[in-house]
């Protein structure tokens, strides 16, 4: 007989804002936050009201970064399960020290506030911004960040100890940015289903050099393999009832590593040579000061041509200098050369920042 769900007690070491509050206390304080903080501050609030309720799940929206978003249900156990796995992946115990600004909407948003009612950490609440270190005028134990809010935060990083960054891959060279800084960074693979990141990889270990492609390491209990279509599995029964068949590529390295290749979504046949954008962007990142990816048009000779989307205005000096660095960069095969290259003034995002590929290049050929 399977027995009913009892939401643990907060930590009694758990602090928001500077004050503890038991789970009787933060409905009150969820309704303050609802009512009279900003609206990244309701986000919570009204998280926090779901979390104290007496349902045994949480209803999450997906990112929408891989088809329409959509809502799941999330059982709260799971979300537990998760905090604790991170708690002991990364060291992070009681007394804690940790900046949130990720937006509670999504389900890393969440998982933040659960890690620290859970574990007993002193988190602080921030706007969710592109720069969110800008009015930070302190150094935090722990932070999660998007690759983007990394990139615009490079100057302050100093004022976080250990940085873990999902809801997109890292690009080379945002990886060589972070390199000989003191704050740990790791960047994280995961998703809504796996109630945020089941692998991580610590992408500027000092004194080592840098394996490329670098691999995933899977945090505890999280079994992995691969499909006949080379795509991950993961088998996590604590955050998941069901095997999660994904879309990522991967190379197995051993029982608990891989190497992420791309989206099966994003896989591009030119010539019957198959081409993962995300391979050929790692190697486009060093010449490329820009946002940009790789994707494809139809062809008719090739049936796909590979062509190259950079977020920036459009003049004819930038884009010979680029075809001349890319003609002259060694690490492209023959076939990894883009056919075209198009100037976007703006990408065209998922809800949470994210590239939306099929739209931005939707937008630019209409």
């Amino acid at each position: 007989m399977q027995t009913k769900f009892s939401l643990p007690e907060t930590h009694p070491e758990f602090r928001l804002n500077g004050l503890h509050y038991n789970n009787e206390e933060l409905a009150a304080v969820a309704y303050s936050l609802i009512k009279e903080g900003e609206p990244y501050e309701g986000q919570a609030g009204n998280f926090l009201l779901d979390w104290v309720n007496d349902k045994e799940y949480i209803e999450v929206k997906t990112s929408g970064s891989t088809g329409p978003p959509k809502r799941i249900p999330i059982k709260k156990q799971q979300m537990i399960n998760s905090a604790r796995a991170t708690g002991k992946y990364f060291e992070l115990g009681p007394r804690t020290t940790a900046l949130h600004c990720l937006p509670v909407n999504f389900i890393a948003g969440k998982m933040m506030l659960v890690r620290a009612m859970l574990l007993g950490w002193k988190l602080d609440l921030e706007l969710p911004k592109a720069n969110p270190l800008d009015r930070i005028f302190k150094t935090y134990d722990f932070c999660a960040m998007t690759p983007f809010q990394l990139d615009n935060s490079l100057s302050r990083l100093h004022l976080i100890k250990k940085l873990i960054v999902g809801g997109g891959a890292v690009s080379g060279n945002l990886r060589n940015l972070v390199q000989g800084i003191n704050t740990e960074v790791y960047e994280t693979y995961g998703m809504t289903e796996t109630v945020s990141h089941i692998a991580a990889r610590h992408i500027n270990v000092k004194e080592k050099k840098m394996e490329d492609p670098l691999p995933f390491s899977t945090l505890p209990n999280v079994k992995i393999d691969v499909d006949d279509r080379s795509c991950l599995v993961i088998e996590a029964p604590q955050l998941n009832d069901e095997t999660l068949v994904t879309n990522d590529v991967v190379e197995i390295v051993s029982e608990n590593s891989f190497i992420w290749k791309g989206r099966i979504d994003n896989l591009i046949n030119s010539g019957g040579v198959k081409l993962h954008p995300e391979e050929i962007e790692v190697k486009l990142a060093p010449i490329i000061a820009h946002r940009f990816f790789i994707t494809s048009l139809p062809d008719a000779a090739l049936g796909e041509k590979l062509v190259l989307m950079v977020e920036s205005q459009f003049s004819e000096v930038a884009l010979n200098n680029l075809e001349r660095e890319i003609k002259a960069c060694r690490k492209l095969g023959k076939y990894e050369i883009p056919k075209k290259i198009y100037f976007v003034e703006k990408f065209e995002e998922t809800a949470n920042g994210k590239i939306h590929r099929a739209n931005t290049l939707k937008s630019r050929m209409n």
